[in-house]
């Protein structure tokens, strides 16, 4: 493996873990907002 195809590799695992993350964040952040619980079902 080339230092290329390393930083092509890692680049593309960060902007997986960026995503995922970043929509979890949103998905949190509504249901804030909203008052909803945030995986479903009820917490009590």
């Amino acid at each position: 493996m080339t230092l290329v195809q390393k930083r092509i590799l890692i680049l593309t695992v960060v902007i997986i873990a960026a995503a995922i993350l970043g929509r979890l964040t949103v998905r949190t952040v509504m249901n804030l907002l909203l008052g909803g619980t945030l995986f479903g079902g009820n917490i009590l």
